[in-house]
């Protein structure tokens, strides 16, 4: 074997090619982070910054795993990727810090890209150990073997997480679903609450009610993502409600009818999880700016 086959094997060699996947993979996680960053999450309390930390964190661990053939670093960088998951995951099951993620194309292929970059780097982090002349000493072949069985486990280890991690994500997705607003055409009826010093809108249950700068009283335009989101107030208002403010519908691009109030479409918040809560105030989020709606004085 000559020296350039030796070197060709050394840095492109299949084991060499896990890591360079996986920090591929682990560049391609923060750049969809500093996508969703860059167009909105930004705006989101502390979901922000994580996402910020979580761009800069992939970027760096990326270029120093990319720099050193390390155990170590690819070890940090897989699990990296695998608590970046872990966060979506829950993010979609229960919320995290006021927010709930809903099932999106970008969340799903991020989603896919961390467990495959966790199983590449897991993966080289534990392979093999090459050595240019063979231990003839018992303690050495002992040795030799305890970390050689070490390393299988960590492979079986990683197979094995690789798949639980699969599975949770293909179990949160259905879930991942906003609770409807719709009332079948029903009568819908509102309150009015104190939240944070302000006197707004709620549904029946007490939860907070929105407006989305970009829409007109004619026209909602949250519609497919967005309402997954943000939920349209569905039916028509009550009558004889005492609460200071013109209620009307609009007809939204379904057919269905949309309560609105003083000219704004309505609308709830997936990431309110109880009466009271205002997580999606003065976000900018789908396109616009979402506030909290105030009632009339």
């Amino acid at each position: 074997m000559n020296q350039l086959t030796r070197v060709r094997e050394r840095h492109f060699g299949p084991w060499q090619l896990l890591r360079y996947g996986g920090c591929a993979l682990l560049i391609t996680t923060g750049a969809i982070h500093l996508d969703l960053y860059l167009t909105g999450y930004n705006t989101i309390p502390t979901i922000g910054w994580l996402f910020l930390m979580q761009v800069i964190a992939a970027f760096v661990l990326a270029t120093a795993t990319i720099a050193s053939k390390g155990r170590l670093l690819s070890a940090a960088s897989a699990g990296f990727l695998a608590s970046t998951l872990v966060g979506y995951v829950l993010s979609l099951r229960l919320g995290l810090f006021g927010f709930r993620e809903v099932r999106t194309t970008a969340g799903i292929v991020a989603g896919i890209v961390e467990i495959v970059g966790f199983s590449l780097l897991a993966t080289y982090a534990s392979r093999p150990e090459h050595r240019a002349q063979p231990t003839v000493s018992p303690s050495s072949r002992h040795k030799s073997n305890v970390d050689g069985r070490t390393l299988l486990a960590g492979r079986w280890v990683t197979g094995a997480l690789t798949l639980l991690a699969a599975i949770s994500l293909v179990l949160a997705l259905p879930n991942a679903s906003a609770p409807s607003n719709n009332d079948g055409g029903k009568h819908v009826s509102f309150k009015v609450a104190d939240i944070h010093g302000n006197q707004v809108l709620t549904n029946a249950q007490g939860f907070t009610l929105y407006w989305f700068v970009p829409d007109s009283p004619s026209m909602s335009r949250c519609s497919a993502t967005c309402a997954a989101y943000w939920p349209p107030v569905i039916g028509s208002p009550s009558p004889g409600m005492s609460i200071v403010g013109t209620f009307a519908t609009l007809k939204r691009s379904n057919g269905a009818a949309q309560v609105t109030y003083n000219g704004h479409p309505l609308y709830t918040y997936v990431g309110d999880s109880a009466p009271g809560q205002a997580n999606g105030n003065h976000i900018r989020l789908n396109g616009g700016w979402w506030y909290e709606m105030k009632v009339s004085k």
